[in-house]
């Protein structure tokens, strides 16, 4: 399966290959098993093993084998690896910064990007995103939430603006801009409300 290349970083050959780098890239000291990542990018494993063979060919992975498994990481080694991690966190890789940064408050069930950079995420082409819109939907701590924000303004070098809406605010929407977001793409980068549903 061949996606076309991202919107938000044309320069590379697909929304797969963005996917994989962020993933990898902004974790670099986690190693992933190659079945682990194709299940979560929701990629097919033979994609993930063609662009995993072509990244390690260029020296930004390494792969090593353990029994019947191939094991994937970020060679920190590289000198191609900083300037290509910096250049995928600023464009791809703002879905795994909020993530990090917003996932582990109390009191939110979900964390969702919407506004430009969700639209060119989801393949809309317009102008290169300068801020990055954040809805927290639960009751999270006002300073915890702000908090985040910064350190995520800090690694994204734009500005991130949190908006809180409440879990049935965002499950019965009355107000213009929860029925706003939910009209347009938009992204959920952290989401325990299934989490929790599941577990049920």
């Amino acid at each position: 399966m061949r996606s076309d290349a991202p919107v938000l970083l044309p320069i590379l050959r697909s929304r797969h290959q963005a996917d994989l780098l962020t993933m990898l890239l902004l974790h670099p000291g986690e190693e992933y098993a190659v079945t682990d990542l194709a299940r979560q990018l929701n990629i097919p494993q033979s994609t993930v093993s063609g662009e995993v063979r072509r990244l390690s060919d260029a020296g930004i992975l390494t792969v090593r084998a353990v029994g019947r498994s191939r094991l994937v990481r970020t060679d920190t080694r590289s000198p191609l690896v900083p300037p290509l991690t910096e250049l995928v966190t600023l464009t791809y890789g703002p879905h795994t910064v909020i993530a990090d940064e917003f996932g582990a408050m109390a009191g939110i069930l979900q964390v969702i990007i919407f506004g430009s950079w969700a639209a060119r995420y989801s393949g809309e082409h317009g102008q290169v995103p300068q801020d990055l819109d954040v809805l927290v939907v639960g009751t999270p701590d006002r300073l915890e939430m702000y908090e985040s924000a910064r350190r995520a303004e800090e690694r994204l070098r734009r500005a991130v603006n949190p908006t809180v809406c409440t879990a049935t605010e965002w499950e019965h929407p009355s107000g213009a801009l929860v029925r706003e977001i939910q009209a347009r793409p938009y992204l959920t980068v952290v989401d325990h409300a299934t989490s929790r549903l599941e577990q049920m």
